[in-house]
């Protein structure tokens, strides 16, 4: 630790950038960062793992593999399925990236479970902020701040998370349907008590995910009917870690725009090949269309278009901030990294 100490100091001295890095496995996700290695991998180990309290501490650089090996031996998991995308992926990437996987329509996001992080600014001190427990705070919950932060406010040195038991029983159901069908029906099933824990539509097949007490998962495929899925499992890690064949394109880095928008809004007027996750709310789009056609139509229906992996990052990666929450954005930067040397230009260019 006293060796990052010295190397983040010495880089605030004189205004050299520093890339933050654990694994490398999300890379590619925001802009092109640039600036000497700080490589998080020697900060590994679990803290503290209480299963009977459901919260767990590590140290940033632990592998996310390793972390989950050690959950599913109590039965207890991450519930909201944060993606690897590789075997590198490290607790701290997975907070600082702030991406969840399927289960995101039911169980909230990354975020809402982190309870407490300790942070070392771009002064070397370090801050700990919320604890291990739910509580209520006062200004900025900052480690949930620090989720999708992307390194861009400081070196998250430890996360405590809030982990849930396994579902005892899950069912995939499988559903012919056609994209504004599917966004309608996805609407109407969330509002019933149906155990909903995730869902897919592409191509007009329309795929759900029953998750919970084996009573309640039963009636409810009882109730909805469709196609049993026999190969589930595989399915939603596929979808979890983008190898599912939607996303092969991707590899040839064909532009893929994540379009986050209201769950009821209508199928976009836009050309290119689409996923449909999270209850309609999580929309993948692959297409050449030009960024700003894009994020106009997004905002059109309420939400906000990411380019999230390949394409021309010239355009921004992320949906352009309105002048009052960027301004929050640099005076956040400012606090916690003065002199500007955390991941510069990893979410916005500048900043």
């Amino acid at each position: 630790m006293q060796q990052t100490k010295a190397q983040v100091l010495a880089a605030a001295a004189e205004h050299r950038p520093l890339e933050i890095r654990g694994g490398g496995s999300k890379r590619w996700y925001g802009q092109q960062v640039q600036g000497e290695l700080l490589d998080t991998r020697g900060y590994s180990g679990v803290i503290d793992y209480e299963p009977t309290e459901l919260v767990i501490t590590a140290r940033c650089g632990t592998p996310l593999a390793e972390i989950e090996a050690l959950l599913a031996q109590h039965n207890q998991v991450l519930p909201f399925e944060p993606p690897h995308f590789g075997s590198t992926a490290t607790l701290g990437g997975m907070v600082a990236s702030g991406l969840s996987g399927p289960s995101r329509q039911a169980v909230g996001a990354l975020r809402d479970f982190v309870l407490g992080a300790v942070l070392m600014d771009g002064q070397g001190d370090i801050l700990h902020f919320g604890g291990q427990v739910m509580k209520n705070v006062a200004g900025y919950d900052v480690s949930r701040l620090l989720a999708g932060s992307l390194g861009t406010l400081g070196l998250i040195l430890e996360v405590s998370l809030k982990v849930l038991p396994r579902p005892l029983a899950s069912s995939s159901r499988r559903f012919a349907m056609g994209e504004a069908e599917a966004i309608r029906s996805l609407n109407q099933w969330g509002g019933l008590p149906l155990p909903i824990s995730a869902s897919c539509w592409q191509d007009g097949q329309l795929t759900l995910r029953l998750s919970g007490a084996q009573a309640a998962v039963s009636a409810a495929e009882k109730n909805l009917g469709g196609e049993a899925v026999a190969d589930a499992d595989d399915f939603w890690q596929a979808l979890r870690e983008q190898t599912h064949a939607f996303f092969a394109p991707a590899a040839a880095q064909k532009p893929l725009w994540r379009l986050a928008l209201p769950s009821t809004a209508a199928p976009l007027a836009l050309p290119g090949a689409v996923l449909i996750e999270w209850g309609g709310a999580q929309r993948w789009l692959f297409t050449d269309t030009d960024a700003q056609a894009i994020r106009s139509a997004a905002a059109a229906a309420g939400g906000h278009a990411t380019l999230y992996r390949g394409g021309d990052k010239d355009a921004g990666v992320f949906h352009p901030l309105a002048p009052a929450l960027a301004q929050i954005h640099r005076r956040l930067k400012a606090s916690f990294d003065p002199a500007a040397i955390f991941n510069i230009g990893r979410m916005y260019q500048d900043f």
